[in-house]
């Protein structure tokens, strides 16, 4: 199975690959079938939640709290008006899960995915999945290589994430060298990123999400962030709250909102309600680019793209390809089972040994 992972493009798009920088996906075959090959006649304990998988959006879990401080006044809805000029329309987006637990460490699987949209055709390419067995001993060398393979300039100031949280940062890495790809080869388009443009955390540098942006804004592209999830607050509600009974498509700008150094926002915030139902989201647009830019943005967002619950297809198509099945799931355990002639063993679950329905699962503080 990993030997047919290959970074091509489908003829009848033909991606622009040769302007493309392979190093990274290249450094995550090459690591991922050395971590596999010290894994050889171990036992092997299946993961038994097959759904659970994370897409890589770190900036939330780091983002918040944010709260901003405004007056009711001033949350004066901007009546958008659909721009139908063609205009291309990428999105990216990656995902995690854990296949199982070796007697020394865990197997996991990475995978991302980019949609370009233009006329009426979606077109994807998706790369992975790439596996892993990560361990105690080879954590740190596997994500620091990964790191210095496109981000040399994070160097050793980053901190290498635990065992746990490592699948979730490796695939971090992969949509930043998604993004990156994107933000050099779209030109005049809209490039959709999954979560917000915070920056200042150890999974995304200030010095490279500005890069991104830099290269994006170069390239005549504007970046937006939708937020499924937030926490952000003005004056105590939900910010996706103020805009449930406006007429969409509408946007809200929210300013004055003050991060906790050293997070930073590269992106002005705005509460976007795009369709009719009840469903808004937190958008993030680059500030650097003029405001009336940024709007006349999502204008051409709701004029090219297929909007549904307020939600751009590009992107929800972006999620759903790189998020594993349960078959998917299942092969990929079958095939190193198989290939490296693990024993598969079945560990009890003390969760529902000790508290039978009430037991919660695994959990990655106990875990720890």
């Amino acid at each position: 199975m990993i030997e047919q992972y290959t970074i091509a493009a489908t003829p009848k798009y033909n991606f622009p690959q040769q302007t493309m920088d392979l190093t990274l996906p290249q450094r995550f075959i090459e690591l991922s079938l050395h971590s596999l090959k010290h894994v050889q006649n171990q036992t092997f304990q299946l993961n038994q939640q097959t759904i659970q998988q994370n897409t890589t959006n770190a900036n939330n879990t780091s983002q918040e709290p944010l709260y901003a401080i405004i007056n009711n006044t001033s949350l004066k809805p901007i009546p958008l008006t659909p721009r139908t000029e063609e205009t291309t329309i990428a999105a990216v987006d990656t995902s995690s899960i854990k296949l199982g637990e070796t007697s020394t460490g865990i197997i996991t699987a990475i995978r991302g995915t980019c949609i370009w949209k233009k006329g009426r055709n979606y077109a994807y390419l998706r790369i992975g999945p790439f596996i892993f067995h990560i361990t105690e001993e080879n954590l740190k060398d596997v994500y620091r290589a990964l790191q210095a393979a496109y981000f040399p300039e994070q160097g050793e100031s980053q901190a290498s994430p635990n065992i746990m949280q490592a699948p979730v940062r490796m695939a971090n890495l992969l949509e930043k060298w998604l993004q990156q790809t994107l933000a050099r080869t779209v030109s005049n388009g809209l490039i959709l990123f999954d979560g917000s443009l915070t920056a200042g955390t150890p999974d995304t540098p200030t010095s490279q999400l500005k890069e991104i942006l830099n290269n994006a804004r170069a390239g005549g592209n504007t970046v937006l962030a939708f937020s499924k999830m937030t926490t952000l607050r003005f004056n105590g509600y939900l910010i996706t709250d103020t805009l449930i009974t406006q007429k969409p498509p509408c946007i809200i700008a929210v300013s004055n909102i003050k991060p906790k150094q050293p997070t930073v926002l590269l992106g002005e915030v705005y509460v976007a309600k795009l369709t009719r139902g009840n469903c808004t989201f937190r958008l993030d647009i680059d500030k650097e680019q003029p405001p009336e830019k940024r709007i006349e943005a999502v204008e051409r967002l709701i004029g090219n793209d297929l909007v549904t619950q307020s939600y751009p297809e590009t992107l929800r198509l972006a999620h759903i390809l790189c998020t594993f099945t349960a078959n998917e799931v299942i092969a990929m355990q079958h095939f190193i089972q198989q290939r490296y002639r693990l024993k598969i063993i079945e560990r009890p679950d003390m969760h529902r040994l000790l508290f039978g329905p009430f037991g919660k699962g695994e959990s990655h503080s106990e875990a720890l």
